[in-house]
């Protein structure tokens, strides 16, 4: 804490304190409606004010004086578009992590109600079990599925619900079930549960969080069983080595 202290950029945070708050408000705000907001002098505001509006990031309105977000932070964000940039970051971490559990691991995303296979990292060995990059799986009788839905509105499942197809092989849904699953999955953070696709496999998902606290994709390991003389991981340390990762995705993509 004495560090985090230490090392603080008052007038940054000012900034960003205004940024923050004028993307509440896409209507805009006066330089008073802004300083009382921020409990902040008038002074101090306008000196931010006119910085960021020379900067390119806040636009001053001439009519009626109030001040709003340019698309320049938009545009930014676009030169690095968000898929690219999560598999750049992901990706590596992934070998990482299938290195040191010695099990095969993807990461899915939901796109248009399916669930899509987006970046996939296969086990080091001999044999492997894993999915292709492009695969759509099942959204109720998956791991990556259900934990997916989990860490959404009940509304914004139904809607996700309404609009998804079933993948290849997935049984018709039954709402009511899927919905206590949800409930569970909420409670512990993350799905672990005997494969409806493979006998012998177990799944281990795991969500990545936005800063909104809403899944933006999920971590899966097929975990499966080696009953041979090599010396890997147990299930149970798998499971913390791909919650541990799945931590670190998220307070990167959060920004905490």
């Amino acid at each position: 804490m004495e560090q985090t202290e230490k090392y603080r950029a008052p007038a940054l945070e000012k900034g960003i304190d205004i940024i923050e708050l004028l993307s509440l408000h896409g209507d805009g705000l006066t330089q008073g409606d802004i300083a009382r907001a921020l409990d902040r002098s008038q002074s101090e505001i306008y000196r931010m004010l006119s910085t960021l509006v020379r900067r390119g990031y806040v636009i001053r309105s001439k009519d009626d004086d109030l001040y709003s977000l340019s698309l320049k932070m938009f545009a930014l964000s676009q030169r690095h578009p968000p898929v690219e940039r999560l598999l750049e970051v992901a990706t590596p971490k992934m070998r990482v992590t299938t290195r040191r559990a010695w099990q095969s691991c993807h990461l899915s995303m939901e796109s248009n109600g399916d669930i899509v296979v987006v970046a996939s990292v296969a086990a080091p060995g001999d044999w492997v079990f894993s999915l292709r990059v492009g695969t759509v799986m099942g959204l109720g009788n998956t791991g990556t599925g259900r934990v997916m839905a989990a860490f959404r509105t009940d509304q914004q499942i139904e809607a996700l619900l309404d609009i998804h197809r079933l993948a290849r092989g997935e049984p018709q849904l039954d709402r009511g079930e899927f919905m206590e699953h949800v409930a569970r999955i909420r409670e512990v953070g993350y799905e672990r549960m005997p494969s409806a696709t493979a006998v012998g496999v177990t799944n281990l998902a795991y969500p990545v969080f936005d800063h909104e606290g809403t899944a933006i994709c999920a971590i899966n390991c097929p975990y499966v069983e080696r009953i041979d003389q090599l010396d890997v991981p147990s299930i149970d340390e798998v499971h913390q080595l791909f919650l541990d990762l799945s931590k670190e995705l998220s307070a990167y993509f959060s920004g905490r």
